[in-house]
């Protein structure tokens, strides 16, 4: 199942699209999701950045606070995954390449 198909998850994705500014993204963000959930997918991006850098997994779960079964799901999906933190990660580092 593909639940990219699924009506409300399509919503989700043009909802994301449709916002401009750091300003609205953070409102969406604020209202659509808990505090604990955003530092959470904030604390998967950190410790997906420095896997790009090649950090160990002491480091990273030192410097981000990321469980090894984080920091090991987040490595299997920078590795195997749809692309999306490859895509971002270069993208933050290299905005004038958007």
């Amino acid at each position: 199942m593909n639940i990219f198909e699924e009506k409300h998850t399509k919503m989700l994705v043009k909802a994301i699209l449709s916002l401009k500014t750091e300003e609205e993204i953070e409102a969406f963000l604020d209202d659509i999701m808990t505090t604990k959930e955003i530092l959470d997918i904030s604390q998967r991006l950190g410790v997906a950045k420095m896997l790009k850098e090649k950090e160990v997994y002491s480091k990273i779960s030192k410097e981000t606070g990321a469980s090894s079964a984080t920091i090991s799901r987040v490595n299997r999906c920078y590795l195997y995954g749809a692309g999306g933190y490859k895509t971002v990660l270069e993208r933050i580092e290299n905005p004038e390449d958007k």
